[in-house]
């Protein structure tokens, strides 16, 4: 152990207090993001007073790490004063806030090398299990609590500088889409202007990958993790990937993709799209078979059809043309199937002046985002130099 390390064990308790009073709100899950999620649980028929109570600046984990790839689910509950979670999560605290603070402890939860670490400690033989008795003997460093809430506030400078510029990045989407909407409906709409989307685009299917070829080259598979209805696009849904695949699968910057299928009812991102972002021009990227992929064939440029699949006329189409029942499917025809009234030329060229400047500023945000947060990576990771 380095002489300004500590044993986590020392300054964590476990928490078991029961729902007694039978409650029935606020249940939630663990995410490996290291946030607590809305939980997706079936409680038909369960007691209630067996779920565990966390309190605010408490933690919550699942010990169970085998399914959830290289990660550990553990989160601080920080936005609510108490919740729910399952028997199954182990709950604790700080012993004492003046000796080690829960914002610190979490910042080193956050950190790619706990994960690995509670991975390699994991043990069992049906299932892995990162014990509470490993989660004590972990090691780190624990200096003076002034200095704690030095580095505390360094790093939420870093973290509110990057919620601030997705707010921002939030606000223009809604713009964007209202400047959209505005066109697309300021026209008289007769049948000269009735329009079917596939005589404008062309819908490709994605890539049946192999299993055994993730992580083994440099090429990025693209899955439905990249579609979001809160994000353009999402860096952590690409996987690596074997250099052996098919190039008429590979996507190039400021392309459009599609989810091809609704992940659970809470995610219902069925037929949306993603815009793969400017900076990965140097990287080869290919579409997974959950993701369709538009080819573009028209006058239209990307950014108003990317809008065109976010409009509410667009998405109720898909939602009554979804096939399946388990798990919602919308095929390529169906897409390509929905008609609209275009707009005039006149009005056309206005919207792609009016949206550039407005993308162009999105897009230079979420590359200030993507630099922030490697400059929190960086951050986290020096924690394990800390001194007094």
């Amino acid at each position: 152990m380095k002489s300004n390390y500590k044993k986590l064990g020392l300054y964590i308790q476990r928490v078991d207090i029961r729902n007694k009073e039978n409650k029935q709100d606020s249940l939630l899950g663990v995410s490996t993001r290291k946030i607590f999620i809305p939980s997706v649980a079936n409680t038909i028929g369960i007691d209630f007073k067996k779920y565990k109570i966390v309190k605010k600046n408490q933690f919550t984990y699942v010990p169970d790490t085998s399914r959830r790839g290289d990660k550990i689910g553990i989160a601080m509950l920080e936005n609510n004063e108490k919740a729910l979670v399952s028997q199954a999560y182990t709950v604790f605290e700080s012993i004492n806030n003046d000796n080690l603070l829960p914002e610190y402890l979490m910042m080193w939860f956050r950190r790619k090398e706990f994960d690995r670490y509670s991975r390699y400690k994991s043990h069992g033989s049906v299932r892995e299990i990162f014990d509470w008795d490993e989660m004590c003997e972990v090691e780190l460093p624990i200096p003076s609590i002034e200095k704690q809430k030095e580095i505390v506030k360094e790093y939420h400078t870093i973290t509110d500088r990057i919620k601030l510029n997705e707010q921002l990045n939030q606000k223009l989407e809604e713009t964007a889409q209202e400047i959209f909407n505005d066109t697309f409906n300021c026209d008289i709409p007769n049948e000269i202007n009735l329009v079917r989307l596939g005589d404008l685009i062309e819908i490709r299917g994605g890539f049946s990958y192999q299993s055994k070829d993730l992580s083994k080259g440099k090429a990025y598979l693209l899955g439905m993790g990249c579609i979001s209805f809160s994000s353009r696009f999402l860096d952590n849904g690409m996987r690596l990937y074997s250099d052996d695949y098919p190039e008429k699968h590979l996507v190039k910057s400021r392309d459009i993709i599609i989810a091809t299928r609704q992940q659970s009812e809470n995610m219902p991102i069925l037929g949306y799209p993603a815009m793969i972002p400017s900076g990965l021009e140097d990287e080869k990227l290919i579409i997974a078979s959950n993701l369709y992929r538009v080819i573009n064939n028209s006058d239209l440029n990307n950014e108003v059809l990317y809008q065109l699949l976010r409009s509410s006329n667009y998405l109720e189409h898909i939602k009554l043309n979804t096939k399946g029942t388990t798990v919602g499917m919308i095929t390529k025809d169906a897409i390509e199937d929905f008609y609209f009234y275009l707009p005039s030329a006149k009005s056309i060229f206005k919207l792609k002046s009016e949206l550039k400047s407005i993308v162009d500023l999105i897009f230079f945000k979420k590359r200030e985002i993507k630099k922030l947060i490697q400059l929190k990576e960086i951050f986290l990771s020096k924690m394990a130099t800390i001194k007094e």
